[in-house]
């Protein structure tokens, strides 16, 4: 149930490009402006003292040194008065090395920890008092200030705040459909289910390319229902919006909605109007049932498309169109997408840590100052923050057609304070990321301008199960969500009837579901989904 989440997470570390690779507020709050040289800012505490701080992170692919020689390390220490011995562990191996530092028992002064310790490690390990509580500072920091309540609320534990997340955007994908192919045929853009179904259909059997050829079909679906074409948190399988007869809220994978988009495509398959192989497809070869122009309903989002896909498919039909669709008015009335998490991962600070004000406060000014964000007009040399957060111009990095662009071997010789740092920055707004402006292919930065445009005036459901932690679910959780799943399809492909969904559930209770449900519901502090609507 925490695979949306998950996947953006992935597409954000992927689909960052250098001139993106801080994220948080142009505004200076933290120390006074300086070179990537300079060595002269004073720390915010109005000590003079070299302080140690201790620190842990992962990093995914290679792994610089972290030694005090690193130009990265060296321009931290100068910058902010510290002695900053950062242990940096391959992602792959962080977990591990993690367990193995709390049962020392000896935690360093900063800790970053990845999204699904969430409700992993950090509930455990907060409520025994390893971390300082950091509630106070919140509206002390203007990066802090503006992480939104929803978000926050996901870090309370016992009613106080542990940590401070970092940056994930709240939105995740839209469906897009081929508009040159519905302009070909006469149909509209879909707005609602039954118009993307007749869509669908027509392009099975009506020729949408006008070649002459049987060779087109609706929708691209792989294994795992993926994508789950969810145009509104009514259908999002990863909200819980629903409720039972009880009035308990129950989640998107049992709920009303998805059963209808269960039986939208199943039905849609009996024509032939979805990938008949999806069963087995990866994820990979889905995306080119779509970029092959065979299919032509898919997903597209703000970020994270593959232009190499789009361009190839271009080149098949260079006259192909595509719009990407709003959300769909549901039947309660309720219009707007499922809000992400909100966060990719957090940082703590050890309560030990905190009993020095001195140290606190540093550590404190390095987070703030790392949280900054730098709009794309601004990530140039010519920003004195950026500029020194990139390791400095002509050092670490050169001007290349207007953008930054790291020198040979500089992120594995560790030339940038970056990639050292404990965060990666946090925006006033998602939109202010201006993802769209990143695509080099015009007609993706149409499209995605209009997914953003469109999720800039959205309203946005913070699914009520976020601030709240089922053991049962992080016991169970992966294999009832499988278990779901694969019911699913056996509906999809014909081999079940949608009208055994009932049956489905019952069972699915019975595998420990009834008690997801108790154990969710305990937490949860609305009473309908129209109380978690948020801007």
């Amino acid at each position: 149930m925490k695979k949306t989440a998950f996947i953006l997470v992935i597409l954000v570390l992927l689909c960052s490009s250098l001139a993106a690779c801080s994220q948080g507020k142009s505004e200076k709050t933290g120390p006074a402006e300086g070179t990537a040289n300079s060595s002269s800012a004073s720390p915010s505490d109005g000590k003079s003292e070299k302080i140690k701080i201790t620190a842990m992170k992962y990093k995914y692919g290679d792994v610089p040194a972290t030694d005090k020689s690193r130009n990265g390390i060296k321009m931290i220490n100068e910058r902010f008065n510290v002695d900053y011995q950062l242990s940096l562990i391959p992602q792959g191996s962080y977990s591990e090395k993690l367990s193995a530092v709390f049962a020392s028992g000896k935690l360093p002064d900063l800790i970053t920890f990845e999204g699904d310790d969430a409700w992993n490690r950090y509930p455990k390990f907060a409520a025994q008092g390893a971390f300082a509580d950091l509630g106070e500072y919140i509206d002390k920091y203007p990066t802090f200030q503006i992480i939104p309540d929803y978000v926050l609320d996901q870090f309370k534990v016992d009613g106080k705040i542990y940590a401070i997340p970092t940056y994930s955007p709240k939105a995740g994908f839209t469906v897009m459909i081929r508009k040159d192919w519905l302009d070909n045929l006469g149909l509209p853009v879909p707005t609602s289910y039954d118009e993307l179904k007749k869509a669908a259909l027509a392009f099975t059997k009506d020729d949408p390319d006008k070649d002459g050829k049987n060779d087109t079909y609706g929708i691209a679906l792989g294994q795992d229902i993926n994508p789950k074409l969810n145009l509104g948190a009514y259908w999002d399988p990863n909200a819980w919006y629903h409720q039972d007869e009880q009035g308990r809220f129950i989640p998107g994978t049992i709920g009303k909605g998805f059963k209808d988009t269960i039986q939208m495509l199943a039905d849609l398959y009996k024509e032939g109007a979805v990938t008949k192989d999806f069963v087995t497809l990866d994820w990979a070869n889905t995306n080119k049932e779509f970029y092959s122009g065979k299919a032509g309903i898919f997903i597209a989002a703000e970020n994270g498309m593959s232009e190499d896909y789009m361009n190839g498919l271009l080149q098949i039909d260079p006259g192909a169109k595509f719009v990407a669709l709003d959300a769909f008015e549901a039947p309660d009335g309720s219009k707007g997408w499922t809000a992400g998490r909100g966060f990719g991962g957090f940082n703590v600070i050890s309560a030990e840590a905190a009993k020095d004000p001195a140290k606190l406060s540093r550590i404190f000014e390095i987070l703030d100052f790392s949280r900054t964000f730098y709009p794309p007009s601004e990530r140039t040399d010519k920003n004195a923050n950026y500029d020194w957060y990139l390791g400095g111009v002509g050092v670490a990095y050169d001007m290349v057609d207007g953008k930054p662009r790291f020198k040979e071997n500089a992120t594995a010789q560790g030339m940038n304070p970056s990639q050292y740092l404990p965060d990666g920055g946090w925006p006033e707004k998602d939109s202010d990321n201006d993802y769209p402006s990143a695509y080099k292919t015009p007609i993706m930065q149409e499209l995605a301008r209009k997914v953003a445009d469109d999720h800039a005036a959205s309203l946005w459901y913070a699914s009520p199960d976020y601030n709240v932690i089922s053991p049962t679910l992080i016991a169970k959780g992966t294999d009832l969500t499988k278990f779901l799943l694969d019911e699913q399809t056996k509906m999809i492909s014909g081999q079940i009837p949608v009208s055994d969904w009932d049956k489905m559930v019952e069972e699915w209770k019975s595998k420990g579901g009834e008690q997801i449900i108790e154990e969710v519901n305990a937490g949860i502090k609305i009473k309908s989904a129209s109380e978690g609507w948020i801007k």
